[in-house]
């Protein structure tokens, strides 16, 4: 998913520059202590000459909330507010560039939630602890405030969620006679099921399509065994492959990868739904056609906004553009259950949001907070397919069955370790190299150990 596709493109000069960023290495002081109230909305006539900017990463959000924001904002304070939209590819580029020059920087950012850690323990982003509370406080999504914090300080918040689940073609399920499952162990039974009896003896079939390298869905099965991708030791991270209730979830993905998938072992999370599809292209970043599939998979995961993808190739009546519209006689989702039932852990999608600690004009910013995170706002995310921050108001994401898998898969979401080095594991690949061989090791137990030996010393990286 493009939130961490980012993280991907991080260069090693990239991190040696963002190391630059925080001096330190210890998160900044805020220089702007967050006030109580808010004062920069008492004087809209003594802003009308100053502009602060909001950097959005990619397109998620609408042009309608990015309007709502814009009028809001000089409404309530007399300002203007600026929006930029950043491409994920070169976001962390950017951020570690602009951040640390107060000159240029932006004055709230929006950025992967697996970038948050890197960014606030280097200092970049103003601590807003004092405003916690306000902003929404224990409803807002716990993983995603987790990212956001240090030394039990908040720095960015949730932005936006969309927790993982599955994709089902219904109706190849039930020509195989499998029920939906309600454990995990049923689930992985199930897949290996259908993958057995292939039931339109298609070549190269998979009950479930899981690419090898893919580890962002395939952690589901480590959290769901009480496993960590990596655990904090004193002051210090710990990668944690080798961990047994890792290696629980690790041999489960081994039989899976062995007796359900079919996906090539270099396979990543981009672009599952082609294999769910009765037919879909391959297209190249410049939206060019580069291959064509066809159904290979019984079952996908992926983050929720992926329905948007699934379905029958028609003709938009307006547009004449091909589009996909979702059968429900084909198609149906649900959550990943966990070995109780509950919702399995899941690996979160989406984004955190917080304000330059080089802002120039704080006390703007937070009110551009404080509209952010107003329960207008956050209906109009749940009403455009985003989650909410805020848990009040997931009743804006609707009643389908959507809505549903998305609000239980959030429930129990998780992300990826905190850790300061985090971004330099991301960019490492170590993780898609670890992956791409549990299908084929001898010995999970050695390769994880090798593994956690390369990952340990780039969790501590400042």
């Amino acid at each position: 998913m493009k939130k961490y596709l980012g993280l991907a493109a991080l260069t090693t000069a990239a991190a040696l520059s963002l190391t630059a960023c925080g001096g330190s290495g210890a998160p900044a002081a805020s220089s702007a202590p967050v006030s109580a109230g808010s004062a920069a909305a008492s004087d809209p006539a003594g802003n009308a000459d100053k502009t602060i900017t909001l950097w959005l990463a990619g397109a998620d959000t609408p042009e309608e909330l990015r309007t709502y924001l814009k009028d809001t904002f000089k409404t309530k304070t007399g300002a203007t507010l600026k929006i930029e939209e950043q491409g994920w590819g070169d976001l962390v580029t950017k951020m570690t560039t602009a951040l640390p020059d107060a000159n240029n920087t932006p004055d709230v950012v929006e950025m992967g939630n697996t970038q948050s850690p890197t960014f606030t323990n280097i200092g970049a982003f103003l601590d807003v602890s004092d405003m916690f509370e306000e902003l929404g406080g224990a409803k807002l999504i716990p993983s995603f405030v987790e990212a956001g914090a240090v030394d039990g300080k908040n720095f960015t918040l949730p932005y936006y969620a969309g927790s993982r689940y599955m994709f089902q073609r219904g109706d190849v399920w039930k020509e195989a006679g499998v029920e939906t499952p309600t454990t995990l162990d049923e689930y992985n039974t199930a897949v290996k099921t259908i993958t057995e009896k292939n039931p339109r003896d298609i070549k190269n079939f998979s009950g479930f399509f899981l690419g090898g390298q893919d580890w962002r869905n395939g952690i589901s099965w480590i959290f769901a065994n009480g496993g960590e991708l990596a655990k904090k030791e004193g002051d210090a991270w710990a990668s944690t492959l080798s961990d047994p209730n890792t290696l629980k979830g690790l041999a489960q993905l081994q039989d899976l990868y062995k007796s359900a998938s079919k996906a090539p072992a270099d396979a990543k999370d981009a672009t599952p739904w082609l294999y769910i599809n009765d037919a879909d292209q391959i297209l190249d970043e410049a939206g060019k056609p580069t291959g064509k599939t066809s159904l290979a998979a019984a079952t996908i995961m992926a983050p929720g906004w992926a329905h948007w993808s699934i379905g029958d190739m028609e003709k938009d009546a307006k547009t004449g553009k091909d589009v996909r519209t979702w059968n429900d006689k084909k198609f149906s989702a649900f959550v990943l259950p966990g070995n109780d039932g509950n919702p399995a852990p899941v690996l979160a999608g989406g984004s955190n949001i917080g304000i330059s600690a080089k802002s120039q004009n704080p006390e703007l910013a937070k009110e551009l907070m404080r509209i952010i995170f107003s329960s207008d706002y956050q209906d109009m995310l749940g009403k455009n397919g985003l989650g909410p921050a805020n848990s009040d108001n997931n009743d804006s994401m609707g009643e389908d069955q959507f809505a549903k898998a998305a609000i239980a898969s959030a429930s129990n979401s998780k992300l990826t370790p905190a850790a300061p080095g985090w971004a330099a594991v991301e960019s490492s690949l170590k993780l898609e190299e670890f992956f791409g061989k549990i299908r084929d090791t001898a010995d999970l137990e050695a390769l994880a150990k090798e593994y956690d030996a390369q990952i340990t010393p780039m969790l501590n990286l400042k």
